[in-house]
């Protein structure tokens, strides 16, 4: 209603009844009885209708009105409050007409307001004065020219207001933490929280003159407001205010200062968060350095030895920060050492040096990993290998491995996944023996039980699946154990072996396999080398030998199907590469698969498995005598018909008749052809099909059987007929007829019908071939 009328009023010119009104509205102003938020949105209102009346008074200026007569006027209003407003108000008017000092009134004004010490009320006066004086500051170097009583004043003048204005205004924010009763400190921290815009908006204002440089921020501005607040004693005001400089002010002016602000961080009162402003002024210069338009930090500030001792200095002063604050720090620093100083990997191993000695000093001996230190400790080794992303350079650390230990099992297990992960998956070789050795110790906790953790049958039983994950992720690492030579990778094999051979009976499953193909990978880059390296022959000797060695001990683990599958693969790599003892090692791998399979292997589909892929591993080789390959071949065809299961012995003899026909011997390039046991073989095959039981297992048999005659008679073994086919043929038609209807039966049907078209498709190309006096 005021405002209503004192817009009226000015709008008819009648400027004092306007300022009566002006000022009835200004007086609620003087309320105590709003909360911060509902004063600001009354105090938003009034600012606005304050408006109204600066308009009406420059134009009354440049009607020719004296603004000075006004600014006179004003001070006789009856309460403080609406007096200052509508004296900062005619004020910035009065400074636009330059008809007077702007010097001498700015300084007035500042002064003035002192006269309003009510915490809520003095903020927002002195707010409004601000926010009316922020296009009218002094902003240049000079005056310039004046005339008498017309002083402009320069940017001291602005620095001197604003700062006036800041202390002011600090200590009525302060003051409110100190009203009221006990009880209600954490409604007014929560008040103060909601005002401390107004309090950090002058150092807006100040980051926004012009004409502050480095030299008028080193020399005036800074000291002015450190002198602030430190001396406010307040925790809440420092860990704000400071925060705000680092925000406000450009980068170049931190670098240049850097040593008065570190130092007044170490002065704060005890109970100030230092960790978060120091963190943040490190990473707003670690992000000016990395910045594309950056011109970096200059070769004279030295950034990384300048906030090294002064968070040495810091950590000093206060003996009763807590440890995860202080590796915080040091989290901040070895972040800004990469960002500034990517070259300079000893700065990071310093702040590892740093850290370690913090714990010494602190008698902290082990971390506890998922504790806020742990977090703290984790966060700092994981920034070198994010950055480097090259396990190499983090071993070249000489402090990293001595803090990774500061770790309890749990951290150390969670760090060794991590590092594994980063050699993955960035494909960084290990080159030396030395440094498996040094990778393998750091990562122990995966390779093998520890004293201070839980064996592998607890961690599996716990955990299966993260168990496999852990240990398949070591099984990967092998494949980047990689040397530049020959020989060395021989001295990592062994290496990494020894190592792995401590896991134990639930480990090793997991690691020796790569192992065994990593030296398969060897012995044939040995061969290679043969006309450079007159050696290689009792080298890849060495090497197969390891191989065995290597398979024994998952043998004596007690597994069978692994380590049986690795013997057959050994045989035949050894056949691929033709040295002096191929055949004696790679018999003996047969042997021993054959041992395996025969002690160690009772469920029947596993037997028909193991059996498969031995006939099959043995089909390929081409390394054995007929001295060796006979009782071999022997020993197949006696173990398949020795499967418990009839319908597993006739596909075992099926796959036995293959030894017979396309296998070979180190006497001859041509396979065997044996045609009498292959019909043997298959005769065999089918009387055992003839003795089961089962109407539709026993037709599926047949079907398999009259599909391997085909195959051989195609083939051109001799002793096979087409009457033997024709016999056959008509058996199946006879029994498929017989059995009663299914899905499987639909299925061998399917099956049969396929091999009649394929030899009707035979007999159509040639119709006087071997399949003329084919019948169905």
């Amino acid at each position: 209603m005021e405002a209503f009328q004192m817009k009226r009023c000015l709008d008819k010119n009648k400027l004092m009844d306007g300022l009566k009104h002006a000022s009835a509205m200004l007086s609620e102003l003087r309320t105590s009885l709003l909360s911060p938020k509902s004063y600001y949105e009354l105090y938003i209102a009034t600012c606005d209708e304050l408006r109204h009346l600066e308009s009406y008074l420059l134009d009354e200026f440049q009607k020719g009105r004296k603004v000075s007569d006004l600014y006179e006027l004003v001070q006789y209003a009856g309460n403080i409050v609406p007096r200052l407003y509508l004296l900062i108000t005619v004020g910035v008017v009065y400074i636009k007409t330059k008809e007077y000092s702007r010097r001498d009134i700015l300084k007035d004004l500042v002064e003035m307001c002192r006269g309003v010490q009510h915490p809520l009320r003095g903020l927002f006066l002195r707010n409004y004065l601000l926010q009316c004086t922020r296009n009218i500051l002094p902003d240049t170097a000079e005056t310039g020219e004046f005339a008498e009583g017309q002083d402009p004043g320069k940017i001291d003048d602005s620095v001197d207001f604003i700062q006036l204005n800041f202390a002011e205004m600090n200590k009525l924010w302060v003051r409110m933490q100190h009203q009221g009763h006990s009880r209600d400190r954490e409604r007014r921290e929560k008040e103060r929280m909601e005002l401390r815009i107004l309090v950090g908006t002058n150092l807006v204002r100040l980051s926004q003159l012009e004409a502050v440089n480095l030299e008028v921020y080193k020399k005036s501005v800074l000291p002015g407001l450190l002198e602030q607040v430190v001396s406010c004693r307040d925790s809440i005001a420092q860990e704000y205010l400071m925060e705000c400089i680092i925000q406000v002010f450009p980068d170049e002016f931190h670098l240049g200062s850097l040593t008065n602000f570190l130092e007044a961080c170490a002065e704060l009162q005890p109970s100030v968060n230092v960790k978060n402003i120091v963190i943040s002024l490190i990473d707003r210069l670690a992000q000016f350095a990395t910045r594309e338009d950056s011109p970096g930090i200059p070769d004279d500030i030295k950034l990384f030895d300048i906030f090294s001792n002064e968070i040495t200095s810091i950590i000093k002063s206060r003996p009763d920060m807590p440890p995860e604050d202080i590796v915080s720090l040091e989290v901040s620093l070895i972040n800004m050492a990469h960002k500034c100083y990517s070259d300079r990997v000893d700065l990071i191993d310093r702040v590892l040096s740093n850290t370690k000695d913090l714990f010494h000093n602190a008698e902290i001996l082990v971390v506890e990993h998922r504790t806020p230190v742990g977090r703290e400790l984790e966060k700092l080794l994981k920034i070198p290998i994010d950055s480097y992303n090259d396990v190499l350079i983090v071993l070249g650390l000489e402090h990293f491995i001595p803090l990774l230990n500061c770790f309890d099992y749990s951290g150390r297990r969670e760090m060794s996944s991590y590092l594994i992960n980063n050699v993955i998956e960035n494909t960084t070789c290990i080159p030396s023996s030395e440094r498996v050795d040094t990778i393998l110790t750091i990562v122990a906790t995966l390779v093998q039980d520890q004293k201070d953790g839980p064996t592998a049958e607890k961690i599996r039983s716990e955990d299966l699946e993260e168990f496999t994950e852990e240990q398949s992720l070591m099984g990967r690492l092998v494949h980047q154990l990689q040397a530049t030579s020959s020989d060395e990778q021989y001295q990592i094999l062994n290496t990494a072996r020894k190592h792995f051979s401590a896991g134990g009976p639930l480990r090793i499953p997991y690691t020796f396999p790569p192992l065994v193909f990593q030296a398969f990978k060897l012995a044939k880059e040995f061969y290679k080398l043969k006309n450079e390296d007159e050696n290689w022959n009792p080298k890849v000797e060495k090497i197969f030998k390891y191989c065995h060695t290597t398979i024994s001990a998952l043998v004596k683990a007690e597994l069978a199907e692994l380590p049986l599958r690795l013997y057959l693969q050994t045989a035949l790599t050894c056949d691929q590469v033709p040295y002096e003892s191929q055949e004696t090692m790679a018999y003996e791998c047969m042997s021993q698969a054959f041992s395996l399979y025969e002690d160690e292997i009772s469920d029947s589909k596993a037997q028909l498995a193991a059996m498969t892929l031995i006939i099959g591993t043995f089909q390929q080789m081409k390394c054995f005598s007929e001295e060796n390959h006979d009782p071999l071949r022997t020993q197949c065809a006696l173990a398949a018909a020795k499967l418990l299961k009839k319908p597993d012995q006739c596909q075992g003899v099926l796959t036995v008749s293959h030894l017979f026909w396309s296998a070979h011997t180190s006497a001859s390039n041509k396979p065997i052809r044996d045609g009498k046991k292959v019909l043997d073989c298959l005769k065999k095959a089918l009387k055992i099909a003839n003795q089961c039981m089962d109407p539709v297992v026993q037709v599926q048999l047949f079907n398999q059987v009259l599909n391997h005659y085909v195959l051989f008679y195609e083939d051109g073994n001799d002793l096979i007929t087409i009457e033997m086919i024709n016999e056959l043929v008509s058996r199946i038609t006879e029994e498929i007829g017989g059995v009663e209807g299914g899905s499987e039966v639909t299925q061998i049907s399917g099956l049969f019908n396929r091999t009649i078209e394929h030899i009707k498709l035979k007999r159509a190309e040639i119709p006087d071939g071997i399949y003329s006096a084919f019948k169905i």
